[in-house]
């Protein structure tokens, strides 16, 4: 726990008790794409009483802080993702069933940063995310 809290400080954010469970869930959790229902729901079961709105709060505050990358499934729903989790990476979202798939190409990345020197435009980070559907079974 002492490093989780060392990295909520090093974030610029003060140590407490739910914000250190969140993030700890985020680096102990199979899954890298976490709902605020889903921290809510694992919290619940944790014991911990936690209302759904404070879990917002933080991820809002992590995102600020750069301890998180948000992924929009679609108007209403939303995941997160930790920010150092690993290499940069770019996403491809199903629409219809929200599967998440993480890739990377240094095509995109090369062609990105040529556009960006065209316009004299100093690339400090990006997000890029196709929405479509993909070739699962449940989505056919």
């Amino acid at each position: 726990m002492a490093d989780i809290n060392q990295e909520l400080r090093t974030s610029g954010l003060k140590v407490t008790t739910q914000r250190a469970k969140v993030l700890q869930y985020f680096i102990d959790s199979t899954d890298k794409h976490l709902s605020a229902y889903d921290i809510h729901k694992y919290l619940l079961n944790e014991d911990e009483n936690i209302s759904l709105s404070t879990i917002y709060r933080i991820l809002t505050q992590f995102t600020a802080a750069g301890l998180l990358n948000k992924l929009y499934l679609d108007n209403d729903k939303s995941v997160f993702e930790l920010a150092r989790d690993t290499e940069h990476h770019d996403h491809l979202i199903c629409t219809q069933c929200g599967k998440i798939i993480e890739f990377h190409s240094e095509i995109i990345e090369q062609v990105q940063e040529e556009i960006a020197a065209g316009y004299g435009f100093e690339v400090t980070g990006h997000t890029h995310v196709l929405y479509g559907k993909c070739n699962d079974r449940a989505c056919k």
